[in-house]
């Protein structure tokens, strides 16, 4: 809890920062390891596509970008060099409408960077924006794998205390979960739900897990993490590097002009930790 306040506090200050809309920046492609620490050596000589592959991030309700200031700097410094961040306002949008500019930015980035598929991690709500993108609105095409953290896929009965229409959109039963539960069959992103014991936000606390049995999903639980922790704790920082660091291949063509990740095709796979093709109603792992 002492972590908790602490993280909030330092977030409150850095928000004012967060409203800025982040710029473009332009990111060179590597020819040469020069300059480089050895961790980002490591993920580059391993897999330049895992290094190279966009990562989008997405802050919950009544938030902005500066909640990922750590994850982003954690990410960079593991060799991970395309971040994009989505900014949104609560009082002017709801899950559909910002799922929709999703996948306006997605589409961007992807005739930017010429790779077909990017990496989604959502904060609170902004995971269930990326699921909605992603299983209703057909985004598995573009998204590899989704990584949710501390995310009401179930709904969360706090959201009943909020007389607010994004927040009727998080409670139990609503529109939008009932839509996320409706079957995926062909659904091909990879989940990962990342969820805490003191996540106050989330209640019932199971309710931050994905449990389909269409989707392949793996959950994590992190003991003594709260929920405005979750996008810094160090713990959660490495499950996300190494789960976005092992990518596997399917090599479609989407998107005319753009470069396939096919290119390791056929290498086997020989890390346990990742999901298996499917399907799975829930995998689960414990961290801490």
């Amino acid at each position: 809890m002492a972590t908790e306040v602490a993280w909030l506090s330092t977030h409150i200050a850095m928000y004012p920062l967060g409203l800025v809309e982040e710029k473009a920046r332009e990111e060179a492609e590597r020819h040469n390891l020069d300059g480089l620490p050895p961790v980002q050596r490591g993920l580059l000589m391993g897999d330049v596509e895992a290094a190279g592959t966009p990562i989008i991030l997405i802050h919950g309700v009544v938030d902005n970008r500066s909640v990922f200031t750590l994850l982003r700097r954690g990410l960079r410094k593991r060799g991970f060099g395309r971040i994009v961040s989505l900014n949104y306002s609560m009082f002017t949008e709801d899950i559909r409408h910002v799922a929709g500019r999703l996948s306006e930015l997605i589409e961007s980035v992807v005739r930017e960077t010429g790779y077909e598929r990017v990496h989604v991690i959502g904060h609170s709500m902004g995971g269930l924006i990326g699921r909605y993108y992603t299983q209703v609105l057909n985004g598995d095409r573009r998204v590899h794998t989704l990584v949710t953290l501390g995310t009401p896929h179930s709904g969360t009965l706090p959201a009943w205390l909020v007389p607010h229409p994004i927040s009727r959109q998080m409670r139990p039963r609503s529109e939008i979960v009932e839509e996320l539960d409706r079957p995926a069959p062909s659904c091909r992103t990879r989940f990962v739900a990342m969820w805490s014991d003191l996540d106050v936000m989330i209640m019932p606390k199971r309710n931050a897990r994905i449990i389909h049995p269409d989707l392949n999903a793996r959950n994590v639980f992190f003991r003594g993490v709260g929920h405005m922790s979750l996008p810094v704790d160090g713990r959660v920082v490495h499950e996300i590097s190494t789960t976005l660091a092992h990518l596997d291949h399917d090599g479609t063509i989407l998107a005319a002009g753009t470069t396939s990740i096919n290119s390791s095709a056929g290498r086997p796979r020989t890390d346990a930790s990742v999901p298996q093709p499917r399907r799975s109603s829930g995998r689960y792992t414990t961290v801490g």
